[in-house]
């Protein structure tokens, strides 16, 4: 097994792929101990050709690669490919495209939540992954056959795997939903990680301006210290302790040295007082600066039966069309239709109002119902009084 680890190497392999219509893509990366993903290696296949690439040797010069990844004609197949992404977001400021990601096509073919690319080799490939290098330490240099073998598996295989999937998705006039779904992977805010927007990691409940105010600002200055030190966020405070510093902002030294999390030589070092300086700016934070959380909207009594029929509408559309429930509709996203029949809410747009949420409303208002064929269950249309489609 041979890991590209020079220029001229990786550029001959490029240029090999630059022709081809689609190249499969995974990485290996660390990120136990720092803030930013470590990018370990990098495996790209096309349909005749594969490769390991070393992204830590030295002297590499990594830009055929990225010229490739970036390149609008040629398509890149991810399987779960939000996390890599971000590491090429983080290295170049945007994001590669086209986009394939067999994890998410898989769940529009109906292969569950969230496939495994283990299940989706075996089933749609024949092949059985070998998983027991996948908590190996891929920073650590020389690589194994082991190793070299395992990382490869992770995209030779994902070659047949998105075949499969592309074919079902041509036969069942479904590319089109998995367009919309790429719209998301492929948007830059998707990676963002801006300091200003960390509190809303949090997904706070508390709707107090200075509890916001608090949070915005302590989050804002962990999230800095984080990405200059690069350490996870933990190691600078847990997520507990901003939460509790939100609610009960320490004025002092002493006060916060009291804090559950908070030890007296963190309090008396130079973080503690960077800290109580964000804690002041929260609490000093002009109202219109202070963010604001849409509260959580007070539904109706009397909905529960309306959500529980709209679970099995749900169940019976996503199990006839072969799509993964959760891709289509939450139980929140339910309660808000059994609502509203405007509510903002996926379920009721694009493809997924196609395949559930116009049957969702029509059964609301009674011109749908919901009923057995022997053991069987059925939709019927109340006008026409025949099984609806």
């Amino acid at each position: 097994m041979t890991v590209i680890a020079d220029s001229a190497s990786l550029a001959e392999f490029c240029a090999r792929l630059a022709g081809a219509d689609f190249i499969t893509v995974d990485t290996e990366f660390m990120r136990e101990r720092t803030f930013w993903p470590q990018l370990c290696l990098i495996q790209v296949a096309g349909p005749d050709v594969a490769s390991t690439i070393d992204p830590l040797a030295p002297g590499i010069d990594l830009k055929p690669l990225l010229d490739l990844l970036y390149d609008p004609r040629l398509l890149k197949v991810f399987h779960a490919a939000r996390q890599d992404l971000e590491i090429f977001f983080h290295m170049t400021g945007a994001v590669p495209h086209p986009l394939f990601d067999t994890q998410v096509a898989a769940m529009v073919c109906g292969y569950g939540e969230a496939a495994s690319y283990e299940t989706l080799a075996s089933q749609l490939a024949k092949a059985r992954i070998d998983k027991s290098a996948r908590f190996t330490d891929w920073s650590q240099r020389p690589l194994s056959d082991r190793q070299v073998e395992y990382a490869l598996a992770d995209v030779t295989h994902l070659r047949q795997v998105y075949a499969a999937l592309a074919r079902r998705l041509t036969a069942t006039g479904r590319a089109g939903w998995l367009g919309e779904e790429m719209a998301t992977l492929m948007d830059p805010a998707t990676y963002r990680l801006d300091p200003e927007t960390a509190w809303m990691r949090f997904k706070p409940k508390n709707p107090k301006p200075r509890y916001l105010a608090v949070l915005k600002e302590v989050a804002a200055w962990r999230e800095r210290e984080a990405q200059k030190r690069d350490i996870p966020r933990n190691r600078i405070i847990r997520d507990e302790s901003v939460v509790e510093i939100a609610a009960h902002p320490p004025r002092t030294l002493d006060d916060m040295s009291r804090l559950r999390g908070m030890s007296k030589g963190f309090a008396e070092g130079r973080l503690g007082q960077d800290l109580l300086n964000a804690i002041e700016r929260g609490i000093a934070l002009p109202d219109a600066q202070i963010p604001r959380i849409d509260p959580t909207p007070e539904l109706p009594g009397g909905l529960g039966a309306t959500v529980d029929l709209l679970k099995v509408l749900l169940k019976m559309k996503c199990e006839a069309a072969g799509v993964a429930q959760k891709l289509v509709a939450t139980t929140a996203d339910l309660e808000l239709v059994a609502a509203d029949d405007g509510a903002d809410v996926a379920a009721l747009k694009g493809w997924r109002r196609e395949l559930f949420g116009r049957a969702a409303i029509d059964l609301k208002h009674g011109r749908l119902a919901l009923g057995l064929d022997g053991r069987r269950p059925k939709i019927m249309d109340v006008a026409q009084g025949n099984p609806a489609p």
